[in-house]
């Protein structure tokens, strides 16, 4: 893995600026929030911790359309949710066999190294048939349409969250009986942008104005046109993915390699966009080391707790124990419920996130990163270079590059997605009867 480096120490200038651009009293009220919410974190970590794996919200895909307001409430408070039975249990077990074929039969790129488990394989057959799949697009136009436009002021041109893109990631089959390391609690989709850029940072503008209990995770006026990718980092997101997501194409339960969940979206976003702001007075060891009254308002360091320099770019944010105590992480990162194979399960842009370190299962656990990506011009944009990227069988844009599947047995091609909402997907035309 990369190593990871501290924050430059201009990143100390952008505390400031960013606290000039609130105005007068930004101190005072960034304090109180802060205060508030590590009260709210309190009870809401011993919540969590104590519903478990049943405190992730579950939906048949059959159900979606007629969700109760409680229960659609209770997704977008979480951020989180397994979707049942999206694709039938035996097209997604035959798709699961194409991959082992795959990988058993080209030369993949994958690690580790000598016994690859996360592979760099974008266009399998099977990838580019359940990315097309209508009902995991239709999936996809669901969550997106969970999103709004706040701002009764704002106009967002050529947007349309019921037309979903596909964007194309990888695959994991991962073996029994090993550990992981590589995956702990982190948030993808934008690293110190969501601070540094000054629109990504209007996603978070009633935190860092004070008015934390405002704040909407899903208003899409800052998503929309905000630079998740500043430094052109590889495997860093340049689209606006509404929600990431994995296919499951094998049985999976908790302990056998699943993924874990902070599941409280709102809360986690308040507390790690002002984390930067405030630092402990007391040693870690002492007993009223997270009291709020033990912690003050800092801007004179440059850290930004969670955010490591790594190659040209930076990565996180990456909470852990020492840089986000109150989050509670040791407790409170929930693996999700045991999914079969074609169920879904789908976590907020800004959620934190891992995979579980052990597997102690005794099949492979098999998932597809299949995102809810919304049509957006931007995304519009990337989805025509990620087409090329298909055709010539190489690695997409985001990714890094090498020389590709392409001639490999079992490639994926275009004719391979018959359903129009797939072709409109990776953003090819789609034929209009006279």
């Amino acid at each position: 893995m990369a190593t990871l480096g501290p924050c430059p120490p201009r990143f100390a200038d952008l505390k400031r600026d960013i606290a000039e651009s609130f105005g007068p009293g930004f101190q005072e009220r960034v304090t109180k929030a802060w205060n508030e919410i590590l009260v709210e974190l309190k009870a809401e970590t011993a919540n969590i911790a104590r519903e478990g794996s049943e405190g992730i919200p579950q939906v048949d895909f059959a159900e979606l359309q007629g969700l109760s307001k409680d229960k659609l409430d209770t997704i977008k408070r979480k951020g989180c949710v397994v979707i049942r039975n999206v694709v039938d249990d035996a097209e997604a077990l035959s798709w699961k066999a194409d991959l082992v074929d795959y990988v058993k039969t080209n030369p993949v790129k994958g690690f580790p190294e000598e016994d690859k488990q996360f592979f760099q394989i974008y266009w399998t057959k099977s990838q580019v048939r359940a990315r097309a799949h209508p009902n995991v697009l239709s999936a996809s136009a669901w969550l997106n349409n969970l999103y709004h436009i706040k701002s009764s002021e704002a106009k967002l041109d050529k947007v349309d969250l019921s037309t979903p893109l596909s964007y194309a990631d990888r695959f994991r089959m991962r073996h029994p009986g090993n550990q992981w390391n590589n995956f702990p609690p982190h948030i993808d989709g934008g690293a110190i942008e969501r601070w540094e850029d000054k629109v990504f940072r209007t996603c978070f503008a009633d935190i860092l104005n004070g008015n934390w209990r405002d704040h909407d995770p899903y208003d899409l006026e800052g998503r929309i046109n905000a630079k998740s990718s500043m430094y052109g980092r590889e495997n860093q997101a340049t689209i606006f993915r509404t929600y990431q997501g994995w296919l499951a194409l094998s049985e999976t339960a908790p302990h056998e390699g699943t993924l874990k969940l902070f599941p409280n979206v709102f809360l986690s976003n308040a507390y790690i966009i002002l984390r930067p702001f405030f630092s402990p007075k007391l040693a870690e060891s002492d007993p009223g080391y997270l009291e709020p009254e033990n912690w003050q308002y800092d801007i004179s360091y440059h850290d930004f707790p969670g955010i490591y320099s790594v190659g040209t770019g930076f990565t996180g944010p990456r909470p852990n124990a020492q840089s986000h105590p109150h989050l509670k992480l040791d407790e409170t990162m929930i693996s999700v419920p045991k999914v079969y194979p074609g169920d879904t399960v789908f976590w907020h842009c800004d959620m934190v996130h891992a995979v579980e370190v052990e597997h102690v299962g005794k099949e492979d656990s098999c998932v597809m990163y299949i995102p809810a990506v919304p049509y957006t011009p931007q995304n519009a944009a990337y989805i025509q270079k990620q087409k090329e990227s298909f055709i010539k069988g190489i690695p997409p844009p985001d990714f890094p590059p090498w020389e590709g599947e392409s001639g490999f047995k079992g490639v994926g091609l275009p004719e391979d997605i018959q359903h129009p909402i797939g072709k409109r997907a990776m953003g090819f035309p789609v034929e209009v009867a006279a």
